[in-house]
């Protein structure tokens, strides 16, 4: 089925539901109270949909250091040319003007579950019945020897979108002709499985247009990657010789980074680079960890509603939670936060509460109108959100399916940015 904004938000709707207990105030109390913090696919779609839907009922503050967002997804097309940084940028006034939405820009700094507050860097302390996290990721320290987040302006991770985003595009464009762009990429669990090649795809893009005899290096702990086969044959069509991908079995776990003299060492062969895209290990953005709701590097939560397993009055959405088998994505995060949008204004208000239901789907872009897609549905179970089906494109496609697909992507972008924001 073809995605566009219609298809795309009907898609969120459950057939069949329960009516839930409602909540219960202190007695005095005023309208029951849900703190969102994040403002990406996660955080900003709860906040949209609790307050759009319970009109007035649940008073809804969102907590988000940045005034524009900077979508991840999309962000490897600004720096294949194809976007502008204009064209990712969000910002959050029609939350606050048209939703009724408290949009605090600030970052969250403390959560006390006992008392039910949180404690902001600027000194505020809000109270919440309900609190959902929706932080994205931050990075395992020492997870690349010689790159911590000192070295991010020689060595960028552009893994969150914005000002990184636009350093490594410079640092791409003023690569000498024949030069040399390395990434290191992440072991699993990470942010976006297909990132870190379809952003190989658009720097050779650009590249090839631009400095066509330079090249490309993967350093890449892993076995495989996702859609491997559809990148591989991409890289052979359009960017032939261009990219060599060394992974786990050549050595590519076994990197170290010296950002001072632009070093990559690989199994123990350095190697002098001209840009060098270092994206490290992730975990759960910092204030899952500052909540205690974390076990290791992310947020177990229920499949059914999005709770922490740890605080059932804490839900942690997107690409911070331990959830089973969906890929972290902003997809995931959005279909993660209706699911999580409907149980708690339920809880809160006594409305209908459906069952809950997931999807997500991953569009690559390879080359101009070369798009590829993967995805598949899931559903709750006791002890995990699992896959039930999927789809993934083919090898050997033909350039109208392709081209196709990339404008399903379009389409699928305008969609979910209207449902994050609009």
């Amino acid at each position: 089925m073809a995605l566009n904004r219609r298809t795309f938000l009907g898609a969120s709707a459950a057939a069949t539901g329960a009516l839930s207990a409602p909540y219960v105030l202190a007695e005095g109390r005023g309208k029951p109270r849900v703190l969102v913090i994040g403002g990406g696919a996660g955080g900003a779609t709860a906040a949209r949909y609790i307050a759009k839907d319970s009109e007035g009922a649940v008073d809804v503050t969102l907590v988000e250091p940045s005034r524009t967002y900077f979508s991840c997804f999309f962000s490897n097309l600004y720096l294949g040319g194809l976007k502008t940084i204009d064209d990712i940028g969000h910002t959050y006034g029609t939350l606050a003007a048209d939703h009724g939405i408290n949009v605090v820009h600030d970052w969250a700094v403390g959560v006390d579950g006992t008392a039910k507050t949180v404690r902001l860097a600027g000194g505020a302390v809000l109270p919440y019945d309900k609190l959902i996290l929706a932080p994205g990721i931050d990075f395992v320290d020492g997870s690349v020897p010689g790159w911590d987040v000192s070295a991010q302006n020689k060595m960028p991770h552009a893994y969150k979108a914005g000002s990184q985003s636009e350093l490594l595009k410079a640092q791409i464009a003023a690569m000498p002709e024949g030069g040399i762009y390395a990434m290191v990429a992440p072991p699993n669990p990470y942010r976006c499985p297909p990132g870190p090649y379809e952003r190989v795809s658009m720097v050779a893009h650009v590249l090839k247009a631009s400095n066509s005899t330079a090249k490309i290096i993967i350093a890449d702990p892993k076995p495989k990657f996702s859609k491997m086969a559809l990148f591989e044959e991409g890289w052979a069509n359009h960017y032939p010789g261009m990219i060599d991908w060394i992974g786990e079995d050549f050595g590519g776990g076994i990197v170290s980074v010296d950002p001072d003299r632009m070093v990559l060492t690989i199994d123990g062969e350095e190697t002098k680079v001209d840009a060098c895209n270092v994206i490290p290990a992730m975990k759960a953005g910092r204030i899952a960890e500052l909540a205690g709701v974390t076990e290791g590097n992310w947020a177990p939560v229920n499949a059914a509603d999005m709770s922490s397993k740890v605080d059932p009055n804490i839900y942690v959405l997107g690409d911070a939670c331990q959830q089973g088998d969906m890929p972290k994505s902003g997809f995931s995060a959005n279909s993660q936060a209706k699911v999580c949008a409907n149980a708690v204004r339920g809880t809160l208000t006594g409305s209908r509460v459906f069952p809950a239901k997931y999807a997500n789907t991953c569009w690559s872009l390879i080359a101009e109108n070369d798009g590829v897609k993967v995805g598949a549905t899931y559903e709750p179970t006791e002890e995990k959100i699992a896959r039930v089906d999927g789809f993934i494109s083919q090898t050997g496609e033909t350039i109208d399916i392709r081209k196709a697909t990339f404008e399903e992507s379009e389409s699928w972008y305008d969609a979910i940015t209207a449902d994050m924001f609009s």
